[in-house]
């Protein structure tokens, strides 16, 4: 698999770096050779930053957390939509508003605004406005749509940022930094590795090279979600059932009471069911007088 993957970034062109005049000389461990004027990447180390990207996105998304995949440059804006679309995940694709994670907030309230000015466009509302209004609404709405709308459905801050591009997306990585959220980066041979967690040496300006990047990390978030569906079910299967309640103290209160009566009937049987009646005593005056006619 892995042999695999190093042939297809190869021929996506993933080695090829920025000229050698341009680099940053914190990326010289992830530099093979140097061709003419051209850096090359040793490509052993974007598939090692590779795998621990993926290893680290599946383990944040089973813990319950979120993943942005940022990318504003011409280069990895359809990427990073097709890979958030791939996962189900949030993407920023246009641009990087300053404060979208430390003033989360306010970005909150923008897609409250958002949502508010669809509404009156369903309902007819936003045409019944005067035509000047009209326009700066609609003008509003399609401002905020097209910077928030890769992330109107997250509604709490991200488990993790990915990144295309850390030298263009330094804005993104200093938020994430300050709130302490799990980065990781695709760097070309200009970029700072120190400003991600992990980093993906590869050729940032290679569409087809990021694109497959950006799959592999979509593939290794879609695990991530199905170890979680594994835990939940694990959870529900292990919670103690409801015990049916039992039969047997009731019918042990019934054999009890049926013998009690038992037990009263044999003592009332032991009684004479006819008591013997008195004899007639002879007083002895009534025995000492003569018998009448005698």
């Amino acid at each position: 698999m892995a042999k695999q993957l190093a042939r297809e970034l190869i021929n996506a062109g993933v080695h090829f770096g920025h000229g050698v005049s341009r680099w940053n000389p914190k990326m010289a461990p992830y530099i093979f050779a140097k061709r003419g004027t051209i850096h090359i990447i040793d490509v052993k180390k974007t598939l090692k930053g590779v795998l621990i990207a993926k290893k680290l996105l599946a383990e944040i998304v089973a813990s319950g957390g979120d993943v942005v995949f940022v990318g504003t440059k011409r280069q990895a804006q359809k990427a990073v939509e097709a890979a958030a679309k791939r996962c189900g995940m949030h993407h920023v694709s246009e641009r990087w508003l300053g404060g979208m994670l430390t003033n989360f907030r306010t970005v909150r309230s923008r897609l409250q605004r958002l949502e508010q000015l669809e509404a009156m466009e369903q309902d007819g509302s936003l045409e019944a406005e005067s035509k000047k209004q009209a326009s700066r609404l609609k003008r509003e709405m399609r401002k905020i749509r097209t910077n928030l709308d890769g992330v109107r459905k997250m509604s709490r801050l991200p488990g993790a940022i990915v990144v295309v591009d850390a030298k263009k997306e330094y804005l993104a990585l200093r938020e994430a930094a300050k709130l302490g959220i799990p980065t990781a980066g695709v760097l070309d041979t200009d970029s700072d590795p120190d400003t991600v967690d992990v980093a993906i040496p590869a050729n940032d300006d290679s569409i087809r090279a990021v694109e497959i990047i950006l799959n592999e990390l979509a593939d290794a978030v879609a695990v991530g979600k199905t170890m979680v569906s594994v835990r939940q079910q694990e959870s529900v299967d292990a919670r103690p059932r409801k015990a049916r309640p039992s039969r047997r103290p009731v019918m042990a209160r019934a054999d009890g009471a049926a013998s009690a009566t038992a037990v009263a009937a044999d003592e009332q049987s032991d009684e004479p069911e006819f008591a013997p009646e008195p004899e007639e005593s002879v007083t002895p005056q009534e025995s000492d007088q003569p018998a009448s006619g005698v």
